[in-house]
């Protein structure tokens, strides 16, 4: 019994290594003798022992290849870029891809490079940001028609990443914050210029409306005086004597308000007693003057006529 033991093991071996596991989405290649036999999929599996054995594994899932390239631009500024090249094994074509290719990243590298070095010299730096699509586009084209024949399907590639050289990058954020700062000062200039004209327009009407006031308040002050010296002409008061009256009135009304403000700093000159009655001889004599020169181009105008 003990001879037949290894016999049991060797048939065992034989029997679990004729069957093996593939993954969902995972292609395996099958060779017999170095030579390739067949494609076997998703699910359990079976081979010849020692006859059939498995040359590799592919998997059927979207990949993603980062390729980070350095070149210059039409403006002299060396720029890095970040090319991401998605992509899939075709499944009808996973025995070109296996076997026509030993390092598809390589190539896949490789046509990036020719590409992005072919393009982005043509363009300024500036044009490189906005027509980064363009790029991408290029990229997946020519990719697609060189490596549908390996058995590859170029999904989709993206420029992920533009990074100019750090002084440039400098450069740019202070030309951008220059150019921040001129529109922060032309809006600022516009609005001070706003705010000096509309505190003109503001100071042209205040000065209307208080002028308009102080003839009002003159009109109001001479309707007054003329009520005051009829009042005094029908008690026999002339009207010289009723204007002498009313001026002392006044002035000596403007003395008793200024005395009772506290903190008031006006300065009314003449202020004495004698001043007035010198100002009420001055008025008299005025209306007395006035009144004869009026007279007198009365009497000369019945002359003329």
């Amino acid at each position: 019994m003990i001879l037949f033991v290894p016999f049991i093991l060797l048939g065992l071996f034989i029997l679990f290594s004729s069957f093996f596991m593939v993954k969902q989405q995972t292609a395996a290649i099958i060779e017999r003798f170095g030579k390739f036999e067949s494609i076997r999929h998703s699910g359990l599996k079976m081979k010849i022992p020692l006859v059939d054995r498995i040359a590799g594994r592919l998997s059927l899932k979207i990949q993603q290849l980062d390729v980070i390239i350095e070149t210059k631009t039409l403006d002299d500024v060396f720029v890095k870029l970040k090319v991401s090249v998605q992509y899939k094994v075709i499944t009808e074509k996973v025995y070109d891809a296996f076997y026509k290719l030993d390092y598809p990243h390589e190539q896949i590298t490789s046509y990036v490079f020719d590409v992005v070095r072919a393009e982005v010299p043509k363009m300024k730096l500036d044009d490189v940001f906005v027509k980064k699509d363009d790029i991408a586009l290029a990229v997946k084209a020519e990719l697609n028609d060189a490596m549908m024949d390996y058995g590859f399907d170029i999904i989709r590639t993206l420029v992920t990443d533009i990074d100019p050289d750090a002084q440039v990058k400098i450069a740019m954020n202070r030309i951008n914050a220059a150019d921040r700062e001129k529109t922060a000062a032309q809006y600022e200039g516009d609005a001070q210029r706003i705010l000096i004209v509309e505190k003109a327009k503001a100071e042209a009407e205040s000065k209307r409306l208080q002028g308009q006031g102080i003839a009002d308040q003159r009109r109001e002050i001479a309707r007054g005086l003329e009520e005051s010296v009829d009042v005094l002409n029908r008690v026999g008061i002339n009207s010289q004597e009723a204007s002498a009256l009313i001026v002392v009135t006044q002035h000596y009304d403007t003395l008793q308000a200024i005395g009772s403000e506290t903190n008031s700093n006006l300065i009314l000159l003449p202020n004495s007693p004698q001043a007035g009655s010198q100002m009420l001889n001055d008025m008299v004599a005025s209306f007395t003057a006035s009144n004869q020169i009026g007279e007198a181009m009365k009497n000369n105008k019945k002359d003329k006529e």
